[in-house]
């Protein structure tokens, strides 16, 4: 069984993000935003990009833009972003071993679940845990040992795939292999090496090799 974060891993949904961001930065008469700019701070989470987008903008102020730029989000699911390179091919692979996949991410679920359709992934994705699905999101272990419990397996006989260090110290926390995916999204501090991944994967069809994956 393989569980795949979301954003950076499975999906580019930095253009989205991107056009999100630039919908609130028109609104206050800011240039937009070059997407070379918010690409490192998208797996982050919404308050890194908002911070990222507003660096001038109190923090408390910030904070009462999430919800805009949750809606504004929104309102461009799906339009600009798509999986990246080789992740059709990867999933079509894991299927055809008989195995499973599905997606613990911490985006909120009512966006994720809007997703699954627009990707043809309603019918493929065994589960689905969204950010506020539980109480607790990663890098708490919750949602990753949630995933495995609710599959019927142990999470040691599931690999959690991400692009970020919060995804890695919760599939440790599980006692879940992990594979840290090196094509997503990361700011230049980030290193991978030192987030202790079982493997490193550096593009999607790089998994098509068996010996990368977790023993």
């Amino acid at each position: 069984m393989v569980l795949f974060d979301l954003d950076g891993t499975l999906l580019d949904s930095a253009p989205d993000m991107l056009a999100a961001i630039n919908a609130m930065r028109a609104r206050r008469a800011v240039p937009a935003m070059a997407l070379d700019s918010l690409r490192p701070h998208v797996s982050k989470g919404s308050r890194a990009m908002v911070a990222a987008a507003f660096p001038d903008v109190d923090a408390t102020v910030r904070e009462q833009w999430i919800p805009e730029f949750l809606e504004a989000y929104r309102s461009v699911l799906g339009t600009h972003g798509a999986p990246f390179d080789g992740v059709p091919e990867l999933l079509d692979a894991i299927e055809a071993a008989g195995s499973r996949w599905g997606i613990v991410t911490n985006k909120p679920e009512s966006l994720a679940a809007a997703l699954m359709p627009m990707l043809g992934w309603s019918s493929r994705c065994s589960l689905l845990i969204g950010g506020d699905t539980l109480p607790l999101r990663k890098p708490d272990p919750l949602p990753l040992r949630v995933a495995a419990e609710r599959l019927g397996i142990a999470p040691a006989d599931c690999v959690y795939v991400g692009d970020d260090e919060r995804d890695i110290v919760a599939a440790r926390a599980a006692g879940m292999p992990s594979i840290a995916a090196l094509w997503g999204y990361r700011l230049d501090g980030d290193d991978p090496a030192a987030w202790q991944a079982d493997s490193l994967a550096g593009r999607p069809e790089d998994l098509l090799d068996a010996a990368l994956w977790p023993r």
